[in-house]
């Protein structure tokens, strides 16, 4: 088992004071973020508030979300507040009374098209002079996230006077194939690639300067745009979790392995289980639940059959500090999700010191390498079972090779999983997109490689 591989060193040194790059004015597009929420809107505000420790960052909001952007004071240089009060009473009362309040639904990237659009003319005119008379460097469109609502500014900045890049973009990912658990919605599917058809849906990767993409398996989408395609992490952890690892190692100790997230189809937490069933009955582990949904019936009588049940506990869901001193004291994070675009939990992992067990698909896969982790090749469920048995009862068998990964995971996530990791290499590309740079090395292969350290 080798070290975390060694990167160029113009990626290696310290962004702290923004090592490497020059500060820049730029104008960050971020409608929903919110850094008392989760998911996309956190992940979009964490974003831009480590951006803003090394560049004067104008962050663009909608108006429900200004009041917890101006409480959690990040340091941006402004905070600009689009207010279109009566779209988004429209807005609201579709999503009430056709999507049933309902977050977890593709149908809502379709309700989301026209008002994204407006959003982004609003700001237009709202900003369009300071654009002109030079206030800024660069636009940068962190939201939304989804390569399918498109971006009138890439457009109506076309000529300048100043460039326009997005992302990191992630979505349209498939459940992986062979797998029991399959896509819930076929039908957003089957009608996404007309996205390319609506207005300025074209005309925004054609005239972006950049398009940052946060996962490997959106390659082939943007193909034609390949030279100017660059790759960051959807996700980023606080440099507060990257504490030291103050486990008291128990050699003859049960391997503690853990699962977060929702009791939904393609999280795949069922695999898991199967495949951690021998070690639990042999009472080499202890398999811990974190999480609740729709699946919990089915998995839950999935235990019983299996025999676990005395070596398996469901927790419901926890506040994320309990979660999080859940993974401190776990061994090995399962997370055998066959659709997963980001992988959060993955990061959290790492960086408290649980070695990650993931299908190798989707966004997990672009972030766990064999110096950290395991990644279960793709095949059919029997198989994937199969593999990841032998790896769980290998670790349980081998505390050495354990805490390997362990201590490399931990500074894995303190070097490359940051936030401030990932202001880092959206620096690069945002230097390079106003010509005060060189183009950044920033491939699929080398996703999350990039060093920030103090």
């Amino acid at each position: 088992m080798g070290s975390i591989a060694t990167i160029s060193e113009d990626m290696a040194t310290s962004t702290t004071q923004g090592g490497g790059t020059s500060r820049l004015r730029v104008l960050v597009l971020a409608p929903d973020c919110n850094p008392e929420m989760v998911s996309i809107p956190f992940v979009s505000y964490s974003h831009a508030a480590a951006l803003a420790k090394i560049h004067d960052i104008t962050l663009v909001v909608q108006e429900r979300v200004e009041a917890p952007v101006r409480r959690a004071k990040a340091p941006f240089h402004a905070i600009e507040v689009v207010r279109m009060p009566r779209l988004q009473r429209i807005f609201d009362w579709c999503f009430r009374t056709f999507l049933k309040s309902n977050y977890d639904t593709q149908a809502l990237t379709a309700l989301a098209y026209p008002f994204g659009v407006a959003f982004e003319w609003f700001a237009w005119r709202q900003l369009r002079s300071r654009i002109f008379a030079g206030e800024f460097d660069v636009v940068l469109r962190v939201l939304p996230m989804t390569p399918t609502l498109p971006s009138p500014f890439s457009y109506l900045l076309r000529k300048g006077p100043i460039p326009f890049v997005l992302g990191p973009l992630n979505g349209g990912l498939r459940s992986a194939p062979g797998f029991s658990q399959a896509d819930e919605q076929k039908w957003t599917f089957g009608i996404r690639k007309f996205y390319r058809r609506m207005p300025f849906a074209r005309s925004t990767y054609r005239y972006a300067s950049a398009v940052i993409l946060a996962t490997s398996h959106m390659q082939t989408e943007f193909a034609e745009h390949r030279d100017k395609l660059f790759f960051v992490p959807e996700n980023g952890i606080a440099r507060s979790l990257c504490s030291s690892d103050l486990r008291i190692p128990e050699q003859n100790g049960k391997l503690e392995l853990i699962f977060v997230g929702g009791f939904v189809r393609r999280k795949a937490c069922y695999l898991g289980l199967r495949a951690a069933a021998k070690v639990l009955r042999e009472g080499l582990a202890h398999f811990t639940l974190i999480g609740d949904g729709p699946e919990r019936s089915t998995l839950e009588n999935l235990v019983k059959s299996l025999g676990i049940e005395n070596f398996v506990t469901f927790c419901g869901w926890l506040k994320h500090p309990d979660v999080l001193e859940r993974l401190r004291s776990a061994d090995v994070v399962v997370l055998p999700a066959v659709r997963e675009g980001g992988g959060g939990v993955v990061f959290e992992a790492l960086a408290c010191g649980a070695v990650p067990v993931i299908l190798d698909y989707g966004g997990p896969g672009d972030i766990v390498h064999p110096e950290v982790g395991y990644k279960i090749s793709v095949s059919d469920e029997d198989e994937v079972i199969s593999q990841m048995e032998r790896v769980l009862y290998g670790l349980a068998k081998d505390r050495a090779l354990l805490r390997q990964l362990r201590k490399q995971g931990m500074t894995y996530a303190r070097e490359c999983l940051t936030w401030e990791a990932k202001a880092y290499s959206t620096s690069l590309v945002l230097n390079w997109a106003v010509q005060r740079g060189p183009k950044p090395d920033l491939p699929p292969s080398k996703m999350a490689r990039v060093k920030c350290v103090d």
